[in-house]
């Protein structure tokens, strides 16, 4: 089967429909800039999750991309097709649909050939396309499993069990491996066996695509929480999806045997934690919500609490955790339980020093570790910043021609941003934070979906004053916000910048004033005015700069660093503003938003009064900085050990 992409069959009939006219006007070629290194897995049967992994993928919004495999099944040419979804520049995923959803002649047998991406960009207009990948895969109805051995090192409950052998199923639509679990158990100190089971665990791959080896965890369910001796089997189902039809094929069993001991803490960390922060708890035998029955492990803590400079007092608390899986559990410092009401999160420090034992429930059943030794340093509040940088924000590098430089842009950003909130308590990240359940998020995105050409905009829930919230949204749609006549979508949006060219095309509406540094910065690299924008080989050897006050800048290597650090400053004085924003800022305790008046290089003034070559940070421009007022409540709610790296701040009220 043979499919055409929109772009292609247009050329096709164009070409037709002016074979005797004149010369037709040809279509931009594709561009071979797309990375395919793998296709997983090997072995596939319907509803199968496939796995394409490599570089530089075009994401849903930019147009359609598929994976187009040529070759044979079965002695058989084939040419088809499948749509893919983007998850990331480096992964693609789609199930796959079986072979007779795509007009191949039989659901099995093994596809040789060579696999391709193809992906229709709308935003350059552009066809994208990788190099072939060759491709050897079994197509296979459903899946017989094989249990060839049990690792069985349990200890405790919720520990893992690991079963090998083959033919396991990945789970999604393809279907389920589970475990089934009987036999009998003899809680320690009786003489009595009772009879449990057949009790049925799902059980995952213990790596991705792994057809050979699962895992699945002893189980609540199997015999409860109390410490004993369990002898039984186990033996394997594979469910299948209701694209094999809902098929069941089981293994053999095998013999399980051991021991389970009381749950027990074998470390606890960081040492010193703060408001929103999870303390992880390492051990084992700990069981949550996932497992049912109420079940729940807290934390009992008998010993003394210290407030910094003050005498010691002593306390005993029980604290709820959440059980990440049997071997962790995770506790959020919070404000609502026993040492949120011992401890000013917000203000107080101090340390807790004493026992720490593990509790574990289970329906009707309580059962105590044994305790260990416990010191826990209570730190000063920090707010935590993800700056989550979506697809939409590298599609629209392109629009500069700065695609390729995005790295150095980023890293300009997020130190512009830092000097920002030098000597704030505040601490910026770019991978999604697992140590902090109070996060907040910024997202850098590309168009103003509001259709407002804002440059930056808080749709936070309303103003935050003493940053009570932690847990901020800058970015996706809130319906609240939305509610009240407000733009809904919140975020920094990169593409709105084209507002301060004096010649936008139709990327933005002109901003008020314009700026002819924008273009003498940009143009250079700009493909909408059929300029050449960066390549990858022109950035080995990039030197940052330390200043903006000799851009813009005529020759092409000066150029290029001074386009990175305009766009880095732009975006990271934006960022630094709407993140201001939702903690209060400006005007702490009233009900303005922004400084009451033009004061140079200042961060919280309004956008009308910040120029374009203030955000870049060009022509002597100094840092956005935060004036005193605003810097003083910054300082007050996220004190830092760290000082003021300025000398003096401009007064601004």
């Amino acid at each position: 089967m043979h499919h055409l992409s929109p772009r292609i069959l247009a050329l096709v009939l164009f070409s037709l429909l002016t074979a005797c006219g004149p010369d037709p006007i040809s279509l931009p070629p594709p561009i071979m800039d797309i990375g395919l290194t793998a296709v997983e897995p090997e072995v596939v049967l319907p509803g199968t999750p496939l796995v394409i992994r490599g570089s530089a993928f075009v994401p849903s919004f930019a147009g359609p991309s598929r994976l187009r495999f040529r070759g044979q099944l079965s002695d058989t040419d084939v040419d088809f097709s499948l749509p893919l979804h983007f998850t990331s520049y480096d992964r693609y995923e789609v199930d796959w649909p079986g072979a007779a959803a795509l007009g191949l002649p039989t659901e099995t047998g093994v596809l040789i050939g060579t696999a391709n991406i193809e992906a229709d960009n709308v935003l350059d207009g552009r066809v994208h396309v990788s190099g072939g990948l060759p491709i050897a895969m079994a197509l296979v109805a459903d899946l017989v499993p094989r249990l060839d051995g049990i690792v069985d090192e349990v200890l405790f409950v919720n520990d893992p069990i690991l079963a090998i052998g083959g033919n396991f199923l990945l789970g999604g639509a393809e279907g389920h491996t589970v475990a089934v679990v009987q036999g009998s158990y003899t809680v320690t100190g009786s003489d009595v066996s009772t009879a449990v089971g057949p009790v049925q665990i799902e059980a995952v791959p213990f790596k991705a695509n792994d057809r050979t080896r699962v895992v699945f965890p002893f189980a609540p369910s199997v015999a409860g929480i109390q410490p004993g001796q369990f002898s039984g089997s186990v033996h394997l189902i594979n469910l299948h999806g209701a694209l094999s039809h809902g098929v069941k094929h089981p293994t053999g069993p095998l013999p399980l045997q051991h021991e389970v001991i009381a749950p027990s803490i074998s470390s606890t960390s960081p040492a010193s934690a703060s408001l929103g922060q999870f303390v992880d708890i390492k051990g084992g035998g700990f069981v949550g919500a996932e497992d049912g029955g109420e079940a729940v492990t807290t934390l009992v803590i008998d010993g003394d609490w210290t407030p910094s400079g003050q005498m010691a007092q002593a306390v005993q608390l029980e604290l709820i955790t959440d059980v990440a899986h049997g071997q962790l559990a995770r506790y959020v410092m919070n404000e609502d339980d026993g040492l949120g009401q011992l401890v000013d999160l917000r203000k107080g420090t101090g340390t807790l020093v004493g026992t720490i034992l593990p509790r574990t429930r289970y329906g009707t059943d309580t059962v105590d570790g044994a305790a260990s030794s416990l010191s826990l340093s209570i730190a000063p509040i920090k707010q935590v910043v993800w700056l989550r940088f979506l697809p939409a924000y590298v599609e629209s590098l392109r629009r500069f021609g700065l695609r390729v430089a995005d790295t150095l842009i980023r890293e300009r950003i997020i130190a512009v941003v830092r000097h920002a909130y030098g000597g704030i308590n505040l601490e910026i990240r770019t991978e999604k934070p697992t140590d902090f359940k109070l996060v907040s998020e910024v997202e850098i995105a590309g168009p103003d979906p509001n259709g407002f050409g804002l440059i930056g905009y808080d749709n936070t829930p309303g103003k935050d004053d003493g940053n009570l919230r932690l847990y901020d949204k800058i970015g996706g749609v809130n319906a609240l916000t939305q509610d009240d006549g407000y733009p809904g979508y919140g975020g920094i949006f990169v593409e709105s910048l084209f507002g301060f060219s004096e010649h936008p095309q139709s990327l933005a509406e002109p901003l008020d004033p314009t700026d002819a540094d924008f273009d003498r910065l940009f143009d250079t690299f700009r493909p909408d005015v059929s300029n050449r924008p960066i390549e990858a080989k022109e950035l080995v050897s990039f030197s940052p700069l330390s200043s903006g006050d000799a851009c813009p800048a005529t020759a092409r290597n000066e150029a290029i660093a001074c386009a990175v650090w305009s766009l880095g400053s732009l975006i990271g004085t934006t960022v630094a503003h709407e993140i201001a924003h939702s903690l209060g800022l400006a005007d702490p305790g009233g009900s303005g938003f922004h400084n009451g008046d033009d004061f140079p290089s200042a961060l919280m003034d309004q956008g009308s009064q910040r120029s374009f070559r203030e955000r870049a940070e060009i022509r002597g421009h100094s840092p956005g900085a935060f004036c005193a007022h605003n810097y003083a409540y910054l300082a007050e709610i996220l004190p830092s050990l760290d000082p003021d790296p300025q000398a003096s701040r401009e007064e601004c009220f």
